[in-house]
């Protein structure tokens, strides 16, 4: 599988190296805001989080400066040179691996993780990658999945411009999420266009 949906990271890594416009998020107030969000659907403290799409380890930093007291974080991107940024900074209980998880899925069991967040790596994927990543994080997680994206369901005008980015149906994705759960929520509140939505899936053999 042609993994073009690195490039637009691979660029960004050119232009910026390790700056925060590495991720590709619009600033850090947006970006946290979505943390924010996953802190509020699933008790994070005392769990194994693998962050799928970790970037710089923002979202370990995010729980840190937080005080939620997470028990490890295991954070995988495909960019070796974001990992090692991740590594610098000396996050507690953290671990970082380079690697590309869609095409090898195995790296998202790495430290039997009861939790996997996935937060905005969706977005430039195609559906059909965008799913099989999901199905393989859902067989991956012990507890619960949470994955956010950048949503067609938005208020304003969504054919704007986007970059490398893309929309995702939300309905598509709950309706994904529902053939595999009943235990699933959806938010798309948090921001006042409703740009982006959050899903939240639990394996009810768990105690998430």
């Amino acid at each position: 599988m042609p993994d073009t949906y690195l490039d637009p990271y691979r660029d960004a890594q050119d232009d910026y190296g390790n700056d925060f416009r590495v991720t590709l998020w619009a600033n850090t107030r947006s970006q946290e805001q979505r943390f924010k969000v996953f802190t509020q659907m699933c008790f994070l403290p005392g769990k194994r989080i693998l962050d799928a799409g970790c970037s710089r380890g923002d979202l370990a930093d995010y729980l840190t400066r937080k005080g939620v007291e997470y028990g490890r974080y295991i954070g995988i991107d495909g960019l070796p040179e974001v990992i090692d940024y991740a590594k610098k900074r000396g996050l507690l209980r953290a671990e970082f691996h380079a690697g590309d998880f869609v095409a090898d899925p195995s790296l998202l069991s790495i430290g039997k993780p009861q939790v996997i967040t996935i937060s905005g790596t969706l977005n430039t994927m195609d559906d059909t990658t965008a799913m099989a990543l999901l199905d393989n994080a859902w067989r991956a997680c012990s507890e619960s999945l949470m994955f956010n994206f950048l949503s067609t369901r938005v208020t304003t005008n969504t054919h704007e411009e986007l970059g490398p980015a893309r929309r995702l149906d939300p309905l598509v994705y709950l309706d994904w999420a529902l053939q595999r759960t009943p235990a699933v929520q959806l938010r798309q509140d948090y921001f006042k266009r409703g740009h982006d939505a959050t899903i939240k899936m639990v394996k009810l053999e768990s105690n998430g």
